[in-house]
C-alpha cells in the first residue's frame, strides 16, 4: 500500500521541520508539501492531493479556523487535525475547529519546552491519530457483524448512573447524544472525554450552553442527581465515590490506564464497583481500546452497554473493541443513541419500584 500523503500547514519553519522530519521518517507517511499559512495551504491541497492534512490555529493571511471553512466547502471530505497550543483561547479555537469537521487535534508543548519536545508530540501523538484517520488495510472478505451480549433477564431494577466513553471524534459524538437527551433525564451522566486540561472545561460549558440539561466539569466532592451532566477534568481520572449523602464525583492522579488521563476504564470501573447492574453505559468513537477493561466490569455485574456502530464511527477502535468482545448489548448509529439510552433508562425506571440511591434533590 502506499503511504499515506499528508500536507502541514504551520507558520512555523521550525515547526514544519520537525513534523516532516519525523512524520517522513516513518514508512507508512509521506509529506507531501508544507504551507506557511492557510492560503497556500488551500492553493497546495489542489495541487498535491494530500489524504490528511495537519492545520495549524493561529496562522498569518488566513488562520485555521477561516482555513476550514473554506476547505469544508472545496474538500468536505479530507481529513483534518488541528495542530493546537495549550491556551484557552486555542482550545476554544479547537473546539470551533471541530464542530466545523475537523476530525480531531494535538496540542502542541508551549514554547519554552524546546523542539524535543515537539518531536516526541508528533512520534507519540500525531503519527497515531494519521494511521487512524487514513487506515491503510489490504482488501479482505466483509468480516461477520460482532456477536451481541447473551439476553439477559429483564431487569428488576432502574438504571441509576449514565457513563460515556469517547477519544477521536467525540466531542461531536458526545455534543450529539448530550443535546438529545431530555431535560427530565432520571439519571445523572458522567463522560470521558480523551482531552487535556482547558479543553474539558471549555468543552463542559460549549455543552452545557446547548443542553437541555446542566452540564459541568467534574470536581471532588460534587453531589450527583437526576439530569447533571458531569465532564472529566483534563488529566485526572474522573470516578464515582460514596459518602454520607449518597454518590459523589471523584478524581484522581493515578497513572494512566490505557495510556490515557482520565481513563474510560477508571471510570466505568468505579462504576461497577458502586452500582452493580444499575449502570448504562455507551462507547462512542475512539482510538485504542480505553473502555474494554471497564466494559468487561460493567458486563459481568449485569449492567447495560451500548456502543456506537462503526459506519458512523469517525474511528471504530474503542466501540469496535466492546463490540467484538461480545459484551454489547445494542450496537447503534450516533444519530439513534440518544433515543435509545432514554428509552432505556425510562423502560427501567417505569417498570422497576422507586429505589434509587440518587435522590432527586441531592445537592449539585
Amino acid at each position: 500500500m502506499p503511504p499515506i500523503a499528508v500536507l502541514i500547514a504551520d507558520d512555523s519553519v521550525v515547526v514544519r521541520r520537525v513534523m516532516t522530519n519525523v512524520l517522513s521518517s516513518d514508512p507508512d507517511i509521506r509529506v507531501v508539501g508544507t504551507a506557511g499559512s492557510g492560503r497556500i495551504a488551500l492553493e497546495k491541497i489542489e495541487e498535491l492531493k494530500p489524504e490528511i492534512l495537519i492545520l495549524d490555529i493561529e496562522m498569518p493571511e488566513m488562520d485555521g479556523l477561516e482555513t476550514l471553512r473554506h476547505l469544508r466547502r472545496l474538500h468536505p471530505h479530507l481529513p483534518v487535525i488541528m495542530f493546537s497550543t495549550l491556551t484557552e483561547r486555542a482550545a476554544a479555537a479547537t473546539l470551533e475547529a471541530l464542530s466545523l469537521g475537523a476530525r480531531d487535534y494535538v496540542t502542541k508543548p508551549g514554547n519554552a519546552v524546546g523542539a524535543g519536545a515537539t518531536l516526541e508530540t508528533v512520534r507519540s501523538q500525531l503519527v497515531p491519530r494519521i494511521k487512524a484517520l487514513v487506515p491503510r488495510q489490504p482488501r479482505m472478505p466483509q468480516p461477520a457483524p460482532p456477536a451481541l451480549a447473551e439476553r439477559r433477564p429483564a431487569r428488576t431494577d432502574p438504571h441509576e448512573l449514565l457513563v460515556i466513553g469517547a477519544s477521536i471524534g467525540g466531542p461531536d459524538a458526545v455534543a450529539a447524544v448530550v443535546h438529545a437527551l431530555p431535560g427530565d433525564l432520571p439519571v445523572p451522566v458522567m463522560i470521558v472525554q480523551h482531552m487535556p486540561p482547558i479543553f474539558t472545561r471549555l468543552f463542559a460549558q460549549r455543552l452545557d450552553r446547548t443542553s437541555r440539561l446542566a452540564v459541568v466539569e467534574g470536581q471532588p466532592g460534587m453531589g450527583l442527581r437526576p439530569g447533571l451532566v458531569v465532564v472529566a477534568p483534563g488529566d485526572s481520572h474522573l470516578l464515582v465515590a460514596d459518602s454520607r449523602r449518597g454518590p459523589v464525583v471523584a478524581t484522581n492522579q493515578e497513572p494512566r490506564q490505557n495510556g490515557c488521563r482520565p481513563a474510560v476504564d477508571v471510570l466505568f470501573g468505579s462504576a461497577a464497583a458502586m452500582f452493580g447492574d444499575r449502570v448504562l453505559a455507551c462507547v462512542l468513537t475512539g482510538m485504542g481500546q480505553d473502555g474494554l477493561h471497564g466494559s468487561r466490569r460493567l458486563h459481568a455485574a449485569g449492567s447495560e452497554i451500548v456502543v456506537q456502530d462503526k459506519a458512523s464511527s469517525v474511528v471504530w477502535g474503542m466501540p469496535g473493541a466492546v463490540a467484538n468482545a461480545g459484551l454489547a448489548d445494542r450496537v447503534v448509529p450516533l444519530p439513534r443513541i440518544a433515543a435509545d439510552l432514554t428509552d432505556a433508562l425510562r423502560r427501567a425506571h417505569d417498570e422497576a419500584p422507586p429505589s434509587s440511591r440518587i435522590d432527586a434533590g441531592a445537592a449539585p
